[in-house]
C-alpha cells in the first residue's frame, strides 16, 4: 500500500515526468520526429531499418538505445538497490542529466548527431531514478505501463477489491506532469529551437538542490 508514500516521492514524480514530457516533445519536434524518453519506437525503427535498408539510420538508432542504456547504468552504479529511500544520491544524478541536457544543446546547435545521444542518455539517467515502492514500478519517463496500471487497479475496483488511491494519485500526478511537460516543451521549441532543453535541465538543477535541501532538514529532524 501507498498510504506511508512521502510526500517529496509524488512531487518529484510529477515534475522528473514534466522534465521527461518537454524532453520528449523537444526531440519529436526537433530530432526528426524521434523519440527520446522511450524507446519503443526506436527498437521497432531499429527491427524496420534492418528489413528496408538505411544503414546509417539504423546505426543512428542504435546509438541512441545504446546512449539510454549507458545513462541507466550509470544510475545503477551510484544507487545501491532500486528502493526509494531518502539520504541517496538523487541530487548528484538529477545534476548529471542536467548537465547532460545542457550538452546536448551545444552538439544539436552544431549539427551534432551527438546531442541526440547525450539527451538519450539523460532520459535514462533520469528512468533509472524512478523505483519500485510498495511492490508498484514507477516510471516517470514514458506513460505506458502507468496507464497499464491505473487500468488494473480500476479493474480491480470494479471486481470488488480495494482501490488504493494513493497509488491511484501517483499514477495520475505521473501522467498528467508528462502531458503537462511535452505541451511546455512544444511552446519553447517553436520559440527556442534547442535552445528550450534548458529549461527542463535547469528544473533538474532545482530539484536537485531542492532535494538536498529536504535531506539535510530532515536528518536533522531525526538528531
Amino acid at each position: 500500500m501507498f498510504s506511508k508514500l512521502p510526500r517529496w516521492v509524488e512531487y518529484g514524480a510529477f515534475v522528473l515526468a514534466f522534465v521527461a514530457g518537454s524532453v520528449n516533445a523537444i526531440g519529436l519536434l526537433g530530432f526528426k520526429h524521434q523519440s527520446i524518453s522511450h524507446l519503443s519506437g526506436t527498437a521497432t525503427l531499429v527491427g524496420t531499418g534492418l528489413i528496408e535498408g538505411g544503414f546509417s539510420d539504423t546505426l543512428h538508432l542504435l546509438g541512441i538505445l545504446f546512449s539510454f542504456l549507458l545513462g541507466a547504468a550509470i544510475t545503477g552504479s551510484v544507487l545501491p538497490s532500486r528502493s526509494l529511500k531518502l539520504g541517496r544520491h538523487y541530487d548528484s544524478l538529477l545534476l548529471a542529466e542536467g548537465v547532460l541536457l545542457l550538452v546536448s544543446i551545444y552538439f544539436l546547435n552544431d549539427g551534432s548527431l551527438l546531442g541526440h545521444y547525450t539527451a538519450s542518455a539523460a532520459c535514462g539517467l533520469q528512468n533509472g531514478l524512478a523505483s519500485t515502492y510498495s511492490g508498484a514500478v514507477v516510471r516517470t519517463t514514458h506513460v505506458t505501463g502507468i496507464f497499464t496500471d491505473l487500468g488494473l487497479m480500476i479493474g480491480a475496483k470494479l471486481r470488488g477489491e480495494n482501490f488504493d488511491r494513493r497509488k491511484a494519485i501517483l499514477f495520475v500526478l505521473i501522467i498528467s506532469g508528462f502531458i503537462s511537460g511535452a505541451g511546455l516543451g512544444a511552446y519553447l521549441f517553436n520559440a527556442m529551437q534547442f535552445f528550450a532543453l534548458a529549461v527542463p535541465a535547469g528544473i533538474c538543477f532545482l530539484l536537485a538542490s531542492g532535494y538536498r535541501v529536504y535531506r539535510v532538514a530532515a536528518r536533522r529532524k531525526l538528531r
